[in-house]
């Protein structure tokens, strides 16, 4: 610029040169020679402070353009692109939920009469949780255990008479038959015994006392649960065009609305099968005892699906261009906005992966970028 400006200057002072040439001819020829002289003198006098204000012009002129053209840079943020691992993740709702979560309930019909524990209470396996009225019971056992008493005597005495062949037969079948049924009738009301009772048949936490003493209780009617804490797991279900993405052995992330809280862990169940009904299949994920989860809490999981086996460029989504035929982004180089023709493949949660076109330390430009072009001048900003 400043040379065209410089060319210019000369073309305009050999111009005016000339003019003033011939016009100091023309006077010369018209005038006396003394007159000529002083005149002459007078018009190299102005020609002298013309060129000096000339020279004085074109700097101005110089210093205003190199004002514009550094006006001209356009300040821009940029950061280094750095490879790193890629994940795609797909995101499904569940609810924790127990293995071994029961309701328990008497076997038979009856009234409360003695109950052992309360909520909170760790129990065992077979251990008695609460007791129904059984008076009528036990003395019915009573009176088969007297009864049997007997029978065990009579059928002795007959079996050792028939070993030793005395009396008949029939009489030492009768007392054989008598006792064997007696002890059948025992064994019955032992059961009926254990019926009446609330037993655990897990090791767990009392979750739930629905009973008080003297209450009416009857089969199918839920008294006390019990949960084993330690055994709890997330299922969810997922639309079957995942199947193929979702092995068991996933990473997948839990997330916990309620108590804001996440976890990693890893698939440990992908079903196989497809439910007809509403085209899904369930996957499970075991949690561990180390926090307190309660079941039927809302999960989320966020199961990875796809990750890449090296690291990659990946940039923002919204930082790329699109053009009639190509996708571009503009880094900064050497002071100047650079475009990159750019190719991509998998997107997620707005990041992209770029196959090409770019590479590691590239400085992607990330503001300013959309009122630039190729070429121009710019400055980084610290």
């Amino acid at each position: 610029m400043i040379l065209e400006l410089k060319n210019k200057n000369n073309k305009t002072t050999h111009m005016k040169n000339k003019i003033l040439y011939i016009a100091l001819s023309a006077i010369i020829v018209s005038c006396s020679a003394p007159d000529k002289k002083a005149e002459l003198e007078k018009l190299k006098k102005q020609k002298t402070e013309l060129e000096s204000k000339i020279t004085s012009l074109e700097e101005d002129l110089a210093k205003s353009d190199t004002t514009k053209s550094k006006e001209k840079t356009t300040e821009v943020v940029a950061i280094p692109i750095q490879p790193e691992i890629f994940k795609t993740y797909i995101e499904v709702q569940g609810r924790i939920d127990a293995d071994e979560n029961v309701s328990l309930s008497t076997q038979m019909p009856g009234t409360i009469t003695q109950i052992n524990v309360k909520v909170g209470d760790h129990v065992t396996k077979g251990q008695e949780l609460a007791l129904t009225e059984t008076r009528a019971i036990q003395q019915q056992m009573s009176d088969l255990q007297t009864n049997l008493d007997l029978a065990k005597q009579v059928y002795d005495r007959q079996k050792n008479l028939w070993d030793q062949k005395i009396g008949t037969e029939v009489q030492y079948l009768q007392a054989k038959a008598n006792k064997e049924s007696l002890e059948r009738k025992i064994g019955n009301v032992q059961e009926q015994l254990r019926m009446s009772k609330i037993i655990s048949p897990i090791d767990g936490t009392v979750d739930a006392v629905n009973i008080k003493l003297g209450q009416m209780v009857a089969p199918g009617l839920a008294a006390i649960t019990v949960i084993n804490f330690s055994n709890l797991k997330v299922k969810a279900d997922v639309a079957e065009s995942y199947a193929a993405r979702i092995k068991t052995g996933n990473e997948v992330q839990v997330l916990f609305p309620d108590t804001k809280d996440s976890i990693i862990s890893k698939v440990s169940y992908a079903s196989r099968a497809i439910s007809s009904l509403s085209r899904t299949f369930n996957v499970e994920v075991m949690l561990d005892n180390s926090k307190e989860y309660h079941p039927n809490m809302v999960a989320k999981l966020r199961i990875n699906d796809f990750q890449s086996p090296t690291p990659e460029i990946i940039i923002p989504v919204k930082y790329i261009q699109r053009g009639t035929s190509e996708n571009y982004v503009l880094i900064a180089q050497g002071g100047k906005s650079i475009k990159k023709v750019i190719k991509t493949n998998r997107e997620y949660n707005g990041m992209i992966e770029v196959t090409s076109g770019l590479n590691a330390g590239d400085l992607l430009i990330i503001a300013g970028y959309d009122m630039l072009n190729d070429g121009d001048a710019i400055t980084v900003k610290k």
